[in-house]
């Protein structure tokens, strides 16, 4: 009988924990759709909620849980956006967006064009937000546009599709940073399996796909003249510097799998942390070097600085201008910033409560794998209120309690991180602020929009998920 009366006052608890979480989540969607609250300020109330409504903490422990969850958050993160902003703010300044689009027009040539819109968008969203690179690119577009006599969706599509992937998939991009981080998962292994998968699905859904629904839709250029760009740097500086930091991340996270390979599965995420910084300091000086350089935050740095000297001191820009370029993009960055910060509240206090464990215990039965079961999450939020990164940050909260209680590789833990993007990535519509930016840039309407870029992201965002989830059954 006390058995029995044990499991019922557990089930018990599981389902007022899980209608907690069930009830934040609507309290967040209601704050942002219904009231138009920041999402920032819609996190943290709902994170106040779970505190406060689970019954499982004290009052006084509400307010210390948000202050140690949002420190721990941005220490990494804020970081990493900073610099990721001032350098991609650098890009946009000194026209090498435009020196990007232009060397690989001229590799792949008129005829294949198309493929070179598709680079450039999956290069140029590695730095650069999507909605400020489409600004940039769109002059390009409706020269070729005008050039060809075909659609400007022929090369705007493969555009958008390569920009939507890498802004979503590929660090050191926030979202996917963010994610990898939260989940504990090196960021250079997150890399290469971001492109493996997100490079066949941008070439799918904007070449193959893109390239069906440019014959349906002709969408003409815009009879403007566009003002000449100033000369920006060589297409090699460019492609050096944009790639820069994602090889010393790479080589970085290699040299750290090679010399942790060792270390015991049954060690947490800091033990594990203080094991690998021991080993890291007895390998060789080359491997040391390689580690040091390939951490995230130093690889940005060390590519920030030298964009700062190679795209404006050398090229003769004034000290107060480049002073006020870095300022200026750290403006957007705040806000992603304290977003994502709010998100590691949220997701701190569904672990303090105990409410992530309960919804872990819930979905353990289902038998779903991960990868379908954090894209649901992810393209849920994304439908119901419209933000890439509101969306990535909700479900890497509700999904982290569920990988915690699961010994998963680096490799697969990165496939729940692509999945995670793929559910955001997708289902572009009214509520997408990205809508409203292809409509206005490629001249459509509403209807046109739908029919062409939301059927384009919601292929992104299966695609994405397919590909991972082939590749979950076989990775180790």
């Amino acid at each position: 009988m006390m058995i029995l009366a044990a499991a019922e006052a557990a089930k018990a608890d599981t389902t007022w924990l899980v209608t907690t979480l069930v009830l934040a989540i609507a309290l967040i969607l209601f704050l942002i759709l219904k009231w138009r609250v920041q999402a920032f300020v819609a996190l943290l109330v709902a994170s106040v909620f779970v505190g406060v409504f689970s019954g499982t903490m004290e009052l006084t422990e509400v307010g210390q849980t948000i202050q140690s969850s949002m420190g721990g958050s941005l220490g990494f993160i804020a970081t990493v956006i900073g610099l990721g902003a001032i350098f991609g703010a650098m890009i946009e300044h000194s026209g090498g967006a435009h020196s990007l689009a232009n060397g690989l027009l001229r590799i792949f040539g008129e005829k294949k064009a198309t493929w070179a819109m598709l680079l450039t968008g999956f290069l140029i969203s590695i730095p650069v937000f999507l909605d400020v690179a489409l600004v940039i690119i769109a002059p390009i577009l409706y020269a070729l546009a005008r050039k060809t006599g075909k659609s400007l969706l022929t090369f705007g599509l493969p555009l958008l599709a390569g920009m939507v992937v890498t802004h979503s998939f590929v660090p050191p991009t926030p979202g996917p940073t963010w994610v990898a981080y939260e989940f504990g998962v090196p960021i250079g292994t997150v890399i290469l399996y971001s492109a493996l998968v997100g490079f066949p699905t941008a070439v799918i859904a904007g070449i193959f796909i893109g390239g069906r629904i440019a014959n349906q839709v002709h969408i003409s250029p815009p009879e403007l003249e566009v003002a000449e760009q100033k000369d920006g740097p060589g297409f090699g500086v460019i492609l050096g510097i944009l790639l820069l930091p994602v090889v010393l991340i790479v080589a970085g996270s290699l040299v750290e799998q090679a010399v942790g390979s060792g270390i015991s599965a049954g060690l947490d995420k800091k033990e594990r942390g203080i094991e690998l910084a021991r080993l890291v300091s007895e390998a060789p000086m080359w491997q040391q070097i390689v580690a040091f350089f390939g951490h995230p935050i130093l690889a940005l740095l060390l590519s920030t600085i030298l964009t700062l000297w190679l795209l404006g001191v050398k090229r003769g820009v004034k000290k107060d201008q480049l002073m006020e370029v870095a300022t200026r993009s750290l403006g957007p960055a705040g806000i992603i910033i304290l977003i994502t910060g709010a998100g590691g509240v949220f997701k701190g206090m569904l672990g303090k409560t105990g409410v992530g464990d309960a919804l872990a215990d819930l979905l353990s039965g289902f038998g779903m794998i991960p990868v379908l079961l954090a894209f649901a999450f992810s393209a849920i939020s994304r439908i119901a209120q419209g933000s890439a990164t509101v969306a990535m940050v909700m479900a890497a909260s509700l999904m982290a309690p569920l990988l915690a209680e699961m010994d998963l590789s680096n490799a697969k833990l990165s496939l729940v991180v692509i999945a995670i993007a793929s559910g955001a990535a997708g289902f572009s519509h009214v509520n997408d602020s990205g809508f409203w930016m292809v409509s206005r840039y490629f001249r459509m309407t509403e209807k046109e929009t739908f029919k062409t870029w939301s059927v384009v992201s919601t292929w992104v965002g299966v695609i994405g998920v397919a590909l991972a989830s082939i590749l979950w059954f076989l990775v180790p």
